[in-house]
């Protein structure tokens, strides 16, 4: 059972003791910026009410869009990412920073924390996040980048370019399915973002993949890392 860190940050009794902490890779759509795509609604569109429905029920942590339509027909595909491309350009228009974001890169900084960013969104969404923000993620990797999230490749791909061990990194995100799981598979420190406390449903205690840590928004990550890691560049 979990244990409290702060007022809603939570962290799994195997990790007791200050682990050094060199780089932090965040997930992008409702991690560093506000979420304003439905997720539900886009998977309805792409699915079909019947399909999606027992799509749902079959994927307690979540449904991964993209490696179902990669199983689909080149014009089924191509009416899914068009789809897929609509409420991502939706999103693009309504781009918000994460409350707590710019601090807590601005603490890494500090510290000389590298920071990276792994997105299931489009190139295009990330160099309007960098451009909007002024906040550089390096490397950045979108889902062009193959394979994409849960796999754990982007996380360790970041991992070789920064000259680091996988268990010196935190994968930071907002979903089990994609974020906790890619941390977990590459052996990374993980962190999970529930800002509502969804995740605190029945339907996901018996997923496979549990994160390291839990907290409620990003102001709470800072104290966090001062509190329970070492962070040494």
């Amino acid at each position: 059972m979990a244990t409290s860190v702060t007022s809603s940050a939570a962290v799994s009794p195997s990790v007791t003791t200050k682990a050094r902490l060199r780089g932090v890779v965040f997930d992008m759509d409702g991690t560093l910026t506000v979420p304003v795509i439905d997720f539900q609604a886009m998977y309805r569109a792409v699915l079909g009410k019947e399909e999606y429905v027992k799509i749902k029920s079959q994927n307690p942590s979540g449904i991964d869009i993209l490696h179902h339509i990669e199983t689909w027909s080149p014009d089924k595909q191509k009416q899914a990412y068009q789809i897929i491309a609509d409420f991502e350009k939706q999103g693009l228009d309504r781009l918000q920073i994460m409350p707590g974001a710019s601090e807590l890169c601005e603490y890494l900084d500090s510290r000389n924390i590298k920071r990276g960013l792994i997105t299931r969104n489009v190139k295009e969404a990330v160099d309007l996040f960098h451009l909007r923000f002024g906040m550089i993620f390096s490397p950045a990797l979108s889902r062009e980048f193959r394979p994409y999230k849960p796999d754990p490749a982007p996380l360790l791909h970041i991992c070789s370019n920064w000259g680091v061990q996988p268990d010196e990194v935190m994968m930071i995100g907002d979903s089990l399915k994609d974020d906790v799981a890619c941390g977990k598979r590459a052996g990374a420190f993980t962190c999970l973002l529930d800002e509502t406390g969804r995740y605190n449903s029945p339907e996901y205690q018996n997923v496979e993949f549990k994160p390291d840590y839990k907290v409620s928004s990003l102001v709470e990550v800072l104290s966090l890392l001062q509190n329970h890691f070492n962070l040494t560049p």
